[in-house]
């Protein structure tokens, strides 16, 4: 049975409602959330222990410690309550940290990738570029190098063409002249393959002196050749000459006026003669083997 008595109840009552304050209500008070269970504790405790208590003064006592009590469990509760939210902040903020850092690392990345893209294209236009420029550069020398083919052709074909009309004039004046000259029957020669005789003609005793003058003036490799064509064209007769023609001397000049460019006498001194022979064989044939040779092929010269 309990010891109180109805005005003790009442003190009680009237200390608790004292204590609280106006505002204060379990969803205002910082502490009382965190001091519910405490208080529960407690208030049974308080309740409990001023029951057995003997008078008024004792269970004032013991009702203020009680609710220091409770109010030191409610301040160690916000104190831990405190911590962790300060230990979920610090957390908070190195995830934030480290997603910051994850985020510039991946920007680094990226520009790094980016720079590396840009450099490895300008490194492939700049090969595109030069390989371009030596295609440009080999296909220019390609074209300078036809161009200058076609041209050297084209002179190399003027050329024969120049070269293949003067034969053909000159083998049209040589065949007037050779009309004009009536040939010795008794003088034809047999066609041979080489320039060269095989043996050098002996001219008539009385023409003795014109083969050796000969002799002395023509080089001893062409004397053959040139012996050769006299021999037929003449016989060694200084005053040879055919009418028909107007052709005389030793290499029958056609006309034989044309001798008198080696000198005066050319109408009777074999010198004279045979210094022009000699020269027109050099001038139009190269030598008197040339000459002996197209006499072999056309019997004139």
């Amino acid at each position: 049975m309990s010891g109180h008595t109805g005005s003790e109840h009442d003190y009680d009552k009237h200390h608790h409602e004292h204590d609280r304050t106006p505002g204060d209500s379990p969803e205002t008070t910082p502490k009382h959330a965190f001091g519910t269970a405490a208080s529960t504790v407690a208030a049974k405790t308080v309740s409990f222990v001023t029951a057995k208590l003997p008078n008024k003064a004792s269970r004032i006592v013991a009702t203020a410690a009680a609710g220091a009590l409770v109010l030191g469990g409610a301040g160690s509760a916000y104190a831990v309550h405190q911590n962790d939210v300060s230990n979920h902040n610090k957390q908070v903020a190195a995830e934030a940290a480290a997603t910051k850092l994850a985020a510039d690392a991946k920007a680094a990345s990226d520009r790094a990738a980016a720079e590396q893209a840009a450099a490895e294209q300008a490194a492939a236009d700049k090969a595109a570029a030069d390989k371009a420029a030596a295609d440009k550069a080999a296909a220019d020398k390609a074209a300078a190098d036809a161009a200058a083919k076609k041209a050297a052709d084209d002179a190399a074909a003027k050329a024969a063409a120049d070269k293949a009309a003067a034969q053909r004039a000159a083998a049209a004046a040589a065949a007037n002249r050779d009309a004009q000259r009536p040939q010795l029957p008794s003088r034809t020669p047999t066609t041979t393959s080489s320039p060269k005789p095989t043996s050098t003609p002996k001219p008539p005793v009385s023409y003795g002196s014109a083969y050796a003058i000969a002799q002395s003036m023509v080089p001893s490799g062409q004397f053959g050749c040139f012996a050769n064509i006299i021999e037929r064209e003449s016989g060694w007769n200084v005053h040879a000459s055919n009418p028909s023609s107007g052709a005389y001397g030793l290499g029958q000049a056609l006309p034989g006026s044309k001798m008198a460019s080696a000198g005066s006498d050319w109408q009777n001194n074999p010198a004279t003669q045979i210094k022009w022979v000699l020269s027109y064989m050099n001038s139009r044939y190269g030598s008197p083997c040339g000459a002996w040779s197209f006499w072999q092929s056309h019997s004139w010269y």
